[in-house]
């Protein structure tokens, strides 16, 4: 593995990757498992190697995992599978004649094939006072280690954001013995992934720990309390004034296209690939959370927040950048840690006419099926890591189910598959 003070400004590789998160580091390694014999390449602005980021609202921020805890591949994997990293530097411009990076040390990096794998950063609130300190944005490891200072038993932390992160970094900081409230603008949280039914669950789960759960309130703002550079309260459209010791807002991610917008790429709400990860320029391949791409499950293009969909996006690049056809076609799914809950998401629900609930509630153990007509398009599953197996299967596999039969605990799901 090379050292970043090594790479000079004639410096060429067979393959260079501009991102060095789980999809750069799944990519470099799928390179190699293609039979790339070249020079592989990953430029990266954060100084760590490729880190998992789903660990950070939830097992990093309690501290129950440590930085080595997140590598997506340990140090010695790199080194064996002869792949060179430059750290702590941006890439500023691509000069797709010259197939070139120019970064903003001024070096230059000469590229044969070109992946991009930017990801995405946390959208930001542009309102009165969100300059102030103490209001905190969670997307990398050094945001959480901005965040964990404040986390003391006793403190007001207010969360703007019921969406996954909000409400994972909510179930950690209430256990951490904070005074936790979540603030969701629209009416009931997780409205834009889940069915009405399972929202009221999350909230409920969330109420009985002891967060404060408010929806349909929206933030205007922010004031400062004691000290006049740090964040006292949230301002809220209603009149509200709801005091806080520091802020975490998670309202969304905005993909990182800059880059491949100014070197002339196409870009839609992300960069756009074909079903072999290629943009616009037949050189340069894109993966993860900066990309859309056409999901030929549902037959419309996508932009996914999804390590799952990462993964199976740089094992396609590997192979197109090595001259192999593959396609992405897997099914997207996702998943949720909040407290000793497990939620697994498989699917998209946009559509669904109705749910159809299979297990319970009240004890924490349920599937609730999102139907189209006599097909499951959608699933959430909490407590049945068998019951989301099948109902992967019954999704992709368009199995036409009877709602009875599906809500019926005691036919096994897998028996459903299998007649069909």
């Amino acid at each position: 593995m090379q050292e970043n003070n090594k790479v000079q400004c004639d410096e060429q590789a067979e393959v260079v990757i501009v991102g060095a998160g789980q999809a750069a580091a799944e990519l470099a390694v799928a390179l190699r498992q293609e039979g790339c014999a070249g020079r592989i390449l990953v430029i990266g602005e954060e100084a760590q190697l490729p880190y998992q980021r789903p660990p950070l609202s939830k097992a990093y921020l309690s501290g129950k995992v440590g930085p080595e805890g997140l590598l997506v591949r340990p140090p010695a994997a790199y080194e064996q599978a002869h792949i060179d990293f430059l750290l702590g530097v941006r890439v500023e411009a691509i000069d797709r004649q010259a197939h070139r990076l120019r970064l903003e040390d001024g070096r230059s990096v000469g590229y044969g094939m070109l992946a991009l794998a930017t990801g995405g950063r946390a959208r930001r609130l542009e309102i009165v006072g969100s300059d102030l300190h103490g209001i905190h944005y969670l997307r990398s490891q050094a945001d959480v280690e901005a965040i964990r200072p404040g986390l003391r038993v006793g403190r007001r932390l207010v969360i703007v954001g019921g969406g996954y992160v909000g409400l994972e970094v909510a179930a950690v900081a209430v256990r951490l013995g904070l005074q936790v409230t979540v603030l969701e603008a629209a009416p009931r949280v997780l409205a834009r992934v889940t069915a009405p039914q399972v929202s009221a669950f999350y909230e409920a789960l969330h109420r009985d720990n002891g967060v404060e759960v408010l929806t349909g309130v929206e933030v205007e703002g922010f004031a400062a309390g004691e000290c006049p550079v740090h964040v006292g309260e949230v301002l809220c459209k209603d009149g509200r004034r709801i005091e806080a010791d520091l802020v975490i807002v998670g309202v969304g991610l905005i993909p990182n296209v800059e880059l491949a917008a100014a070197a002339g790429l196409e870009v839609d709400n992300g960069i756009l690939i074909n079903e072999h990860g290629r943009t616009s320029d037949a050189d340069i391949v894109a993966v993860g959370d900066c990309t859309s791409h056409p999901c030929l499950f549902y037959g419309r293009r996508l932009r996914l927040e999804s390590v799952p969909s990462a993964i199976d996006q740089a094992r396609t690049a590997a192979a197109t950048l090595c001259g192999k056809s593959r396609k992405t076609e897997s099914l997207p799914w996702f998943w949720s840690d909040q407290y000793d809950l497990k939620l697994q998401m498989a699917g998209l629900n946009q559509g669904y006419e109705r749910v159809v609930l299979r297990g319970s509630f009240e004890r924490r153990s349920f599937a609730a099926f999102y139907m189209q007509g006599e097909r499951v398009i959608a699933a959430d599953v909490v407590g049945r890591p068998a019951d989301f197996m099948q109902a992967k299967r019954l999704i992709t596999e368009r199995v036409v189910v009877d709602d009875t039969a599906l809500a019926d605990e005691g036919r096994s799901l897998k028996e459903l598959v299998s007649v069909s």
